[in-house]
Formats: C-alpha cells, sequence, structure tokens
C-alpha cells in the first residue's frame, strides 16, 4: 500500500532507530490483543525479551502479532502452529513460558 508506514517485513536490514520504533509498537500491541490470554502469552515475553530480537525476528512477532486472538492462542495452547507462523520465534515463546511455568 502506497504511504503505509509500516516497515517491510523482508529481511531488509534496518537501523537502531527503526528497531527501537518496531520494539515500541510491539509493546504496544503485545498488551492490548483484546483476548486477556493472548495480552498475558505476548506482552510477558515482549516484556522480558523484545531488547534481544533482531529484525527478522521482529518480523516474526509482527506476523504473529497480526493473528486472530483465538487461532493464536489454540496454536500456544497445543504448541503447534501451521507453517506460516512455526518459526524460531515462536518456539522462542512457548519456551519463555514453559520455563517461567516451570519456576513459578
Amino acid at each position: 500500500m502506497t504511504g503505509d508506514s509500516a516497515p517491510s517485513k523482508t529481511n531488509k536490514k534496518l537501523v537502531p532507530d527503526e528497531l527501537d520504533l518496531i520494539r515500541r509498537r510491539i509493546r504496544v500491541r503485545a498488551w492490548r490483543r483484546g483476548m486477556r490470554e493472548m495480552d498475558i502469552i505476548l506482552g510477558e515475553f515482549v516484556d522480558a525479551r523484545v531488547e534481544t530480537l533482531d529484525s527478522e525476528e521482529l518480523a516474526q512477532l509482527e506476523a504473529l502479532l497480526d493473528a486472530e486472538d483465538d487461532q493464536a492462542f489454540r496454536w500456544f495452547s497445543s504448541g503447534a502452529a501451521p507453517a506460516s507462523h512455526d518459526t524460531s520465534l515462536f518456539r522462542k515463546i512457548a519456551a519463555f513460558h514453559a520455563e517461567k511455568d516451570r519456576t513459578s
């Protein structure tokens, strides 16, 4: 879409200021999903790890944030996502919560 301010979801290298902007946007989106369970799943992970994610992982996270809440919740509940979302980031989020549950 022409004039769209959303970053391209390609593997282009982003400069630090762009990454900071993307991370801030992700923080807001992760906690305002609409479904409380998904707010917790994504929001807690983002709060703890967003600063460590590279541009490819941030793009994967934005794609996950675009998924419907009920679908994404089923993926995390079952531990299996469709191929388009079965990424290293999806597995990082699932492992983050599995580890959190073990230490709680």
